[in-house]
Protein backbone atom coordinates (compact mmCIF):
# COMPACT_ATOMS: atom_id res chain seq x y z
CA UNK A 1 0.00 0.00 0.00
CA UNK A 2 1.35 3.36 -1.26
CA UNK A 3 0.79 6.30 1.79
CA UNK A 4 -0.50 9.44 0.42
CA UNK A 5 0.16 12.31 2.33
CA UNK A 6 -3.45 14.58 2.15
CA UNK A 7 -3.29 18.63 3.43
CA UNK A 8 -7.35 19.43 3.25
CA UNK A 9 -9.09 22.09 5.24
CA UNK A 10 -11.67 21.44 7.11
CA UNK A 11 -14.11 20.22 5.81
CA UNK A 12 -17.06 17.76 6.61
CA UNK A 13 -18.19 16.72 3.42
CA UNK A 14 -13.85 15.28 2.89
CA UNK A 15 -13.52 14.18 6.57
CA UNK A 16 -15.14 10.86 5.38
CA UNK A 17 -11.77 10.35 3.07
CA UNK A 18 -9.61 11.39 5.68
CA UNK A 19 -11.15 9.09 8.53
CA UNK A 20 -10.41 6.48 5.94
CA UNK A 21 -14.13 5.86 5.75
CA UNK A 22 -13.50 6.20 2.18
CA UNK A 23 -10.68 4.37 1.00
CA UNK A 24 -8.49 5.01 -2.08
CA UNK A 25 -7.34 1.69 -4.08
CA UNK A 26 -3.86 0.73 -3.08
CA UNK A 27 -3.12 3.77 -0.99
CA UNK A 28 -3.38 4.48 2.44
CA UNK A 29 -4.18 8.32 3.52
CA UNK A 30 -2.36 10.33 5.69
CA UNK A 31 -4.09 13.51 7.20
CA UNK A 32 -1.79 16.27 7.51
CA UNK A 33 -2.81 19.13 9.40
CA UNK A 34 -2.20 22.82 9.01
CA UNK A 35 -3.81 25.64 10.38
CA UNK A 36 -4.46 28.10 8.39
CA UNK A 37 -4.80 25.62 5.26
CA UNK A 38 -2.94 28.84 3.38
CA UNK A 39 -0.37 27.75 4.88
CA UNK A 40 -0.08 24.78 3.07
CA UNK A 41 -0.44 26.02 -0.43
CA UNK A 42 2.74 27.62 -0.11
CA UNK A 43 4.51 24.87 1.21
CA UNK A 44 3.29 22.64 -1.47
CA UNK A 45 4.20 24.98 -4.53
CA UNK A 46 7.33 26.08 -3.32
CA UNK A 47 8.52 22.79 -2.07
CA UNK A 48 6.03 19.98 -3.12
CA UNK A 49 6.08 19.01 0.59
CA UNK A 50 3.14 16.82 0.09
CA UNK A 51 1.41 14.14 -1.85
CA UNK A 52 -2.15 15.78 -2.45
CA UNK A 53 -2.94 19.53 -0.93
CA UNK A 54 -6.08 21.69 -1.47
CA UNK A 55 -4.68 24.90 -3.34
CA UNK A 56 -6.07 28.14 -4.12
CA UNK A 57 -6.94 27.77 -7.68
CA UNK A 58 -5.32 30.65 -9.13
CA UNK A 59 -2.34 29.99 -7.67
CA UNK A 60 -2.24 26.73 -8.91
CA UNK A 61 -3.10 28.06 -12.38
CA UNK A 62 0.39 30.32 -11.72
CA UNK A 63 1.70 27.69 -10.46
CA UNK A 64 1.41 25.38 -13.71
CA UNK A 65 2.54 28.52 -16.03
CA UNK A 66 5.87 28.44 -13.89
CA UNK A 67 6.20 24.61 -14.92
CA UNK A 68 6.11 23.75 -11.27
CA UNK A 69 5.62 19.95 -10.94
CA UNK A 70 1.94 19.80 -9.74
CA UNK A 71 -1.36 18.74 -11.77
CA UNK A 72 -5.10 18.71 -10.09
CA UNK A 73 -8.56 16.93 -10.00
CA UNK A 74 -11.38 18.99 -10.57
CA UNK A 75 -12.70 18.80 -6.75
CA UNK A 76 -13.18 22.13 -5.38
CA UNK A 77 -13.76 21.82 -1.79
CA UNK A 78 -14.82 25.50 -1.12
CA UNK A 79 -16.73 27.79 -2.62
CA UNK A 80 -18.25 31.63 -2.07
CA UNK A 81 -20.08 34.75 -3.39
CA UNK A 82 -18.08 37.81 -3.08
CA UNK A 83 -20.41 40.82 -3.65
CA UNK A 84 -20.24 41.23 0.39
CA UNK A 85 -17.07 40.86 0.56
CA UNK A 86 -16.29 44.84 -0.23
CA UNK A 87 -15.52 47.24 3.12
CA UNK A 88 -15.33 50.75 2.87
CA UNK A 89 -13.95 53.19 5.09
CA UNK A 90 -16.41 55.01 7.39
CA UNK A 91 -15.54 58.70 6.33
CA UNK A 92 -14.47 57.35 2.13
CA UNK A 93 -17.38 59.08 0.27
CA UNK A 94 -17.93 55.38 -1.34
CA UNK A 95 -21.50 54.80 -2.63
CA UNK A 96 -21.48 53.10 -5.76
CA UNK A 97 -18.30 50.79 -7.32
CA UNK A 98 -17.22 53.55 -9.76
CA UNK A 99 -15.73 55.64 -6.72
CA UNK A 100 -13.17 52.98 -6.12
CA UNK A 101 -11.44 53.96 -9.22
CA UNK A 102 -8.40 55.64 -7.64
CA UNK A 103 -8.53 54.81 -4.39
CA UNK A 104 -6.62 52.54 -1.84
CA UNK A 105 -8.01 49.19 -1.56
CA UNK A 106 -6.67 46.42 0.98
CA UNK A 107 -6.29 42.78 -0.08
CA UNK A 108 -4.13 40.09 1.90
CA UNK A 109 -1.80 39.87 -1.27
CA UNK A 110 -2.63 40.36 -5.13
CA UNK A 111 -3.13 37.30 -6.38
CA UNK A 112 -5.67 35.87 -3.13
CA UNK A 113 -8.62 34.27 -4.53
CA UNK A 114 -11.07 37.18 -3.30
CA UNK A 115 -9.55 39.88 -4.81
CA UNK A 116 -9.23 38.03 -8.35
CA UNK A 117 -12.98 37.19 -8.41
CA UNK A 118 -13.86 40.83 -6.47
CA UNK A 119 -11.79 42.66 -9.25
CA UNK A 120 -13.51 40.52 -11.83
CA UNK A 121 -16.81 41.03 -10.81
CA UNK A 122 -16.05 44.90 -10.75
CA UNK A 123 -14.58 45.48 -14.16
CA UNK A 124 -17.22 43.05 -16.06
CA UNK A 125 -20.09 43.96 -13.58
CA UNK A 126 -20.13 47.51 -12.95
CA UNK A 127 -17.18 48.82 -15.82
CA UNK A 128 -14.45 49.59 -12.76
CA UNK A 129 -10.92 50.55 -13.98
CA UNK A 130 -9.10 48.13 -11.71
CA UNK A 131 -5.83 49.21 -12.72
CA UNK A 132 -6.39 53.00 -11.65
CA UNK A 133 -6.96 51.19 -7.81
CA UNK A 134 -4.03 50.85 -5.65
CA UNK A 135 -4.13 47.38 -4.15
CA UNK A 136 -2.48 47.56 -0.52
CA UNK A 137 -1.19 43.99 0.27
CA UNK A 138 0.15 42.46 3.92
CA UNK A 139 1.45 39.45 2.53
CA UNK A 140 3.41 37.37 0.13
CA UNK A 141 1.95 35.89 -2.94
CA UNK A 142 2.45 32.37 -3.35
CA UNK A 143 3.48 32.80 -6.84
CA UNK A 144 6.19 35.88 -6.92
CA UNK A 145 7.04 38.04 -9.57
CA UNK A 146 3.45 39.18 -11.34
CA UNK A 147 2.89 41.98 -9.36
CA UNK A 148 1.44 45.01 -11.36
CA UNK A 149 3.28 48.30 -10.40
CA UNK A 150 -0.46 49.33 -8.93
CA UNK A 151 0.34 47.40 -5.60
CA UNK A 152 1.43 48.48 -2.65
CA UNK A 153 2.70 46.71 0.22
CA UNK A 154 2.10 47.26 4.05
CA UNK A 155 5.93 47.71 6.01
CA UNK A 156 4.70 48.87 9.29
CA UNK A 157 2.97 45.91 11.00
CA UNK A 158 -0.88 47.09 11.11
CA UNK A 159 -3.09 44.78 9.99
CA UNK A 160 -5.55 45.92 7.25
CA UNK A 161 -8.64 46.44 9.68
CA UNK A 162 -6.72 48.87 11.33
CA UNK A 163 -5.61 50.74 8.59
CA UNK A 164 -9.34 50.80 7.40
CA UNK A 165 -10.56 51.63 10.33
CA UNK A 166 -8.25 54.56 10.44
CA UNK A 167 -9.10 55.77 7.17
CA UNK A 168 -5.84 55.09 6.03
CA UNK A 169 -7.06 53.05 3.37
CA UNK A 170 -10.64 53.73 1.31
CA UNK A 171 -11.70 49.95 1.25
CA UNK A 172 -10.82 46.60 2.26
CA UNK A 173 -11.80 42.49 1.62
CA UNK A 174 -13.09 40.54 4.55
CA UNK A 175 -12.59 37.54 5.81
CA UNK A 176 -9.09 35.76 5.03
CA UNK A 177 -8.58 38.06 2.52
CA UNK A 178 -8.10 40.88 4.35
CA UNK A 179 -9.57 42.71 7.73
CA UNK A 180 -10.51 39.48 9.16
CA UNK A 181 -7.06 37.73 9.96
CA UNK A 182 -3.85 38.84 11.45
CA UNK A 183 -0.46 38.06 10.57
CA UNK A 184 0.73 36.16 7.85
CA UNK A 185 -0.43 32.26 6.89
CA UNK A 186 3.25 31.28 7.65
CA UNK A 187 3.28 32.62 10.89
CA UNK A 188 -0.02 30.82 11.93
CA UNK A 189 -2.22 33.82 11.68
CA UNK A 190 -5.32 34.24 14.09
CA UNK A 191 -8.55 35.24 13.13
CA UNK A 192 -9.98 38.34 14.12
CA UNK A 193 -13.75 39.59 14.97
CA UNK A 194 -15.20 41.51 12.19
CA UNK A 195 -17.96 43.55 13.61
CA UNK A 196 -21.32 44.19 12.25
CA UNK A 197 -21.02 47.93 10.13
CA UNK A 198 -22.34 50.54 12.46
CA UNK A 199 -23.25 54.08 11.96
CA UNK A 200 -19.65 55.44 12.53
CA UNK A 201 -17.50 52.03 11.29
CA UNK A 202 -16.56 50.92 7.68
CA UNK A 203 -19.69 49.53 5.75
CA UNK A 204 -20.31 47.71 2.56
CA UNK A 205 -20.37 48.97 -0.84
CA UNK A 206 -23.44 46.45 -1.27
CA UNK A 207 -25.94 46.25 1.14
CA UNK A 208 -27.73 43.73 -0.55
CA UNK A 209 -24.99 41.66 -1.85
CA UNK A 210 -26.88 38.15 -1.23
CA UNK A 211 -29.07 39.40 -3.40
CA UNK A 212 -26.46 40.89 -6.37
CA UNK A 213 -24.30 37.65 -6.29
CA UNK A 214 -27.00 35.18 -6.62
CA UNK A 215 -28.50 37.28 -9.16
CA UNK A 216 -24.91 37.31 -10.77
CA UNK A 217 -24.49 33.43 -10.66
CA UNK A 218 -28.16 33.12 -12.19
CA UNK A 219 -27.08 35.42 -15.39
CA UNK A 220 -23.86 34.14 -15.60
CA UNK A 221 -23.09 30.67 -14.13
CA UNK A 222 -19.91 31.68 -12.90
CA UNK A 223 -19.61 30.57 -8.98
CA UNK A 224 -16.68 31.26 -7.35
CA UNK A 225 -14.21 28.16 -7.16
CA UNK A 226 -11.56 29.01 -3.80
CA UNK A 227 -9.80 25.70 -3.93
CA UNK A 228 -9.35 22.32 -5.49
CA UNK A 229 -7.41 19.45 -4.78
CA UNK A 230 -3.71 19.18 -6.41
CA UNK A 231 -0.95 15.94 -6.93
CA UNK A 232 2.27 16.09 -7.42
CA UNK A 233 3.13 15.42 -11.11
CA UNK A 234 5.54 12.45 -10.13
CA UNK A 235 2.65 10.89 -8.57
CA UNK A 236 0.30 10.65 -11.37
CA UNK A 237 3.74 9.50 -13.64
CA UNK A 238 3.58 6.48 -11.93
CA UNK A 239 0.30 5.78 -11.31
CA UNK A 240 -1.89 7.60 -14.08
CA UNK A 241 -5.17 6.04 -12.54
CA UNK A 242 -4.32 7.81 -8.88
CA UNK A 243 -6.26 11.36 -10.59
CA UNK A 244 -9.22 9.20 -11.11
CA UNK A 245 -9.61 7.18 -7.92
CA UNK A 246 -8.21 10.45 -5.97
CA UNK A 247 -11.75 12.17 -7.88
CA UNK A 248 -13.86 8.99 -7.28
CA UNK A 249 -13.08 8.61 -3.39
CA UNK A 250 -13.37 12.53 -2.90
CA UNK A 251 -16.98 12.14 -4.30
CA UNK A 252 -18.16 9.57 -2.63
CA UNK A 253 -16.98 11.14 0.99
CA UNK A 254 -19.44 13.46 -0.35
CA UNK A 255 -22.15 11.40 -0.74
CA UNK A 256 -21.87 10.11 2.44
CA UNK A 257 -21.70 13.37 4.12
CA UNK A 258 -24.91 14.08 2.74
CA UNK A 259 -26.34 10.73 3.38
CA UNK A 260 -26.19 11.93 7.35
CA UNK A 261 -26.85 15.95 6.30
CA UNK A 262 -28.53 16.41 3.57
CA UNK A 263 -29.25 19.91 4.35
CA UNK A 264 -25.58 21.00 4.63
CA UNK A 265 -26.07 21.74 8.02
CA UNK A 266 -22.90 21.16 9.08
CA UNK A 267 -21.06 23.92 7.52
CA UNK A 268 -23.79 26.88 8.23
CA UNK A 269 -22.06 29.00 4.40
CA UNK A 270 -23.28 25.95 2.62
CA UNK A 271 -26.13 25.66 4.05
CA UNK A 272 -27.22 28.91 2.87
CA UNK A 273 -25.46 28.77 -0.72
CA UNK A 274 -27.55 25.69 -1.09
CA UNK A 275 -30.86 27.31 -0.28
CA UNK A 276 -29.82 30.07 -2.43
CA UNK A 277 -28.71 28.05 -5.48
CA UNK A 278 -31.45 25.30 -4.92
CA UNK A 279 -28.51 22.89 -5.23
CA UNK A 280 -25.07 21.27 -4.53
CA UNK A 281 -23.09 24.18 -3.29
CA UNK A 282 -19.66 22.33 -4.15
CA UNK A 283 -20.34 20.55 -7.34
CA UNK A 284 -17.58 17.96 -8.67
CA UNK A 285 -16.27 17.90 -12.15
CA UNK A 286 -15.47 20.22 -15.18
CA UNK A 287 -18.49 20.19 -17.17
CA UNK A 288 -20.67 21.68 -14.93
CA UNK A 289 -17.76 24.60 -13.41
CA UNK A 290 -17.26 25.47 -17.03
CA UNK A 291 -18.56 28.89 -16.64
CA UNK A 292 -16.48 29.57 -13.44
CA UNK A 293 -13.64 27.83 -14.51
CA UNK A 294 -13.52 30.02 -18.23
CA UNK A 295 -14.34 33.17 -15.90
CA UNK A 296 -11.29 32.24 -13.29
CA UNK A 297 -8.69 31.98 -16.36
CA UNK A 298 -10.26 35.21 -18.00
CA UNK A 299 -9.72 36.87 -15.03
CA UNK A 300 -6.51 35.70 -14.19
CA UNK A 301 -5.18 36.90 -17.85
CA UNK A 302 -7.10 40.22 -17.03
CA UNK A 303 -5.06 41.01 -14.11
CA UNK A 304 -1.90 39.59 -15.16
CA UNK A 305 -1.42 36.51 -13.05
CA UNK A 306 -1.43 34.71 -16.40
CA UNK A 307 0.33 35.12 -19.72
CA UNK A 308 -1.96 35.70 -22.68
CA UNK A 309 -0.57 32.45 -24.00
CA UNK A 310 -2.03 29.99 -21.27
CA UNK A 311 -4.22 27.71 -22.44
CA UNK A 312 -7.85 27.99 -22.22
CA UNK A 313 -8.41 23.86 -22.84
CA UNK A 314 -9.89 23.48 -19.55
CA UNK A 315 -9.41 19.56 -19.21
CA UNK A 316 -5.63 20.43 -20.32
CA UNK A 317 -5.72 22.07 -16.89
CA UNK A 318 -6.34 18.53 -14.85
CA UNK A 319 -4.70 15.26 -14.95
CA UNK A 320 -6.05 12.87 -17.16
CA UNK A 321 -8.60 10.97 -15.84
CA UNK A 322 -12.68 10.31 -15.46
CA UNK A 323 -14.06 12.82 -13.94
CA UNK A 324 -18.36 12.61 -14.24
CA UNK A 325 -20.25 15.18 -12.73
CA UNK A 326 -20.62 14.71 -8.83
Amino acid sequence: MNKLTVVLGDYPHAQPLLDADVEIADHVVEPVEVRPVIGAYRRMIRDLEFDVCELAPVSYLMARQEGIELTAVPVFLNRRFHHGDVQCAAHSGIRVPRDLEGRRIGVRAYSVSTGVWVRGVLRDEYGVDIDTITWVVDDDDHIEGRVPSNVERVTDGRSLGELLRAGEIDAALTGNAGTGRAGAPRAGWSATAETEPAGDGPYPLFPDGDTLAVDHYLRTGIYPLHSLVSVRSELVARDPDLPTRLYEAFAESKRRHLAARPDWSATSRLARQAQQLGTDPVPYGIKSNEASLDAMVRFAKDQGLLDAAFPTDLPSLFAPGDYPDA
